[in-house]
């Protein structure tokens, strides 16, 4: 389960209009969401909120062995109106690592405008966090400078490292089509690039007009299209040590689907390290609505030893049994079929069935009209005005405005769950198993890694994590 602060961070990305899937280092965040998952260990409680929505505070206590903690903090500059801060509405898929699809890539104006005239964008985020008893500190700054450049510096203080510390400076670039990052580290002296290139899918349609974009998806009746509709990705990094005097490199590929795709969503990725002479393969795959499933395969051309893990997710409808129950009520079983109620339509006469014939129309007296008569309408209670929220008052405002429930909404769906069950295999016969999910106001996380091979103690960690914000 992701932290709060993280999902309050993936807000501001979201506000600012930051696409963390175009970058090389998130080219196999589906495959690990599904195989990487980490299970929690001990009993963990964390306690957030979003006190305003440019403002959030976050307190986590722990207990493995030993009893710890942490303190964070996070300040926008940026109001962060589309973030859900409350634990019982929160949805589920935005919380949990899980299959996702990428995103549609934003269609940027090139023409004049803000950004394009050497104005800076003063969009910035700070996080700090301190972690107890360890005395450990950690800092992160992102600020955007224009509509495609974004800097971020990250550090931590620890007596424990070299130095007493370290830092880590990013400059990412993102052009839509492509996007680059450089990177120097103090640790090691590490400096690095690395490069995303994409193609095929929504990338043709970046520079085209939006009406043309939107009226050119999947959907558009394109024979072409219609079998499968997705975007490639390529890319590489490279990063040298100045101090240690070594490097490394790696090269990827990713294909997935794009959300306009009407067949099975799916994601296939493959990297190379040619210095280490592994590769990785990795396809992931929604099965259906409550299913997802993945599996990765390494090998090493240099020692000929491979690994393979293979895992799933299922998701639980939320309330499917209470849903059903409002549907069997007597409300809904049409006029004449609940209890006490007065049937209206008669069964045939004995007589009338051995002469196979209808029944001969009664006549109509007082008594058999007032049983026919209409029945009245049901005076409807008069809907009360709600109060405004505690936030609204707060920051001198009204509420914004309340989406009819009559009316579909497009992001109902995102509530249709109340958890999930994920559970992985290798070939050491090592199993992962985590369910997590939302019971009343509170969202936790079960798991436990079992050792099949140790059937005398299988269960080599076990932990619970619960988490509440407001």
């Amino acid at each position: 389960m992701r932290e709060f602060m993280d999902y309050i961070q993936s807000a501001f990305y979201a506000a600012t209009g930051w696409n963390r899937d175009n970058s090389y280092s998130s080219l196999n965040t589906t495959s690990d969401a599904l195989l990487n998952f980490p299970t929690p260990r001990g009993l963990r409680l964390t306690l957030s909120s979003l006190a305003t929505p440019q403002f959030a505070t976050s307190y986590q206590l722990g207990n493995i062995g030993i009893v710890d903690g942490s303190i964070s903090y996070l300040y926008s500059t940026v109001p962060l109106h589309n973030a859900i801060a409350q634990s019982d509405k929160i949805p589920l898929p935005d919380l949990l690592r899980s299959y996702r699809p990428l995103e549609e890539l934003p269609h940027r104006n090139r023409g004049i405008g803000a950004g394009e005239t050497g104005g800076l964008i003063k969009d910035a985020l700070a996080y700090g966090r301190l972690y107890l008893p360890a005395s450990m500190l950690e800092a992160l700054f992102i600020r955007r400078v224009s509509p495609a450049l974004q800097l971020q510096l990250s550090a931590v203080s620890n007596q424990t490292l070299r130095n007493g510390g370290t830092m880590l400076g990013m400059v990412q670039y993102d052009e839509g089509r492509y996007a680059v990052e450089g990177l120097a580290s103090s640790d090691g002296g590490l400096l690095g690039v690395r490069g995303l290139y994409n193609f095929g899918g929504d990338v043709g349609h970046l520079n085209a007009p939006a009406q043309l974009a939107t009226t050119s998806g999947n959907g558009s009746g394109n024979g072409e299209r219609e079998r499968i509709y997705g975007r490639f990705s390529t890319g590489a990094e490279l990063y040298y040590g100045t101090l240690n005097k070594s490097g490394g490199m790696s090269f990827g590929a990713r294909f997935a689907t794009l959300p306009t795709h009407n067949g099975t969503p799916l994601t296939a990725t493959m990297t190379i390290n040619p210095l280490m002479g592994t590769i990785s393969w990795s396809y992931a795959v929604m099965g259906g609505n409550y299913c997802s499933l993945a599996s990765r395969m390494d090998f090493n051309v240099y020692s000929y030893e491979s690994d393979w893990v293979v895992g799933m997710e299922l998701w639980r409808k939320r309330g499917a049994w209470s849903i059903n129950q409002e549907l069997e009520g007597p409300e809904n079983l049409g006029p004449g079929s609940g209890p006490g109620s007065v049937s209206t339509a008669q069964e045939r006469s004995f007589q009338a069935k051995m002469e196979w014939r209808l029944d001969d129309p009664l006549p109509i007296s007082d008594n058999t009209a007032e049983i026919l008569a209409p029945p009245k309408a049901i005076a409807q209670p008069k809907k009360k005005k709600k109060e405004r929220s505690f936030q609204a008052k707060m920051e001198w405002r009204l509420d914004d405005p309340e989406v009819d429930p009559e009316i579909p909404n497009a992001n109902d769906g995102e509530d249709e769950y109340s958890g999930v069950l994920k559970a992985r295999l290798d070939q050491h016969l090592r199993v992962g198993l985590l369910w997590e999910g939302r019971v009343k106001s509170l969202l936790f996380s079960l798991g436990s890694s079992v050792d099949l091979r140790r059937l005398d103690s299988p269960f080599r960690t076990l932990g619970l994590e619960v988490q509440f914000s407001s």
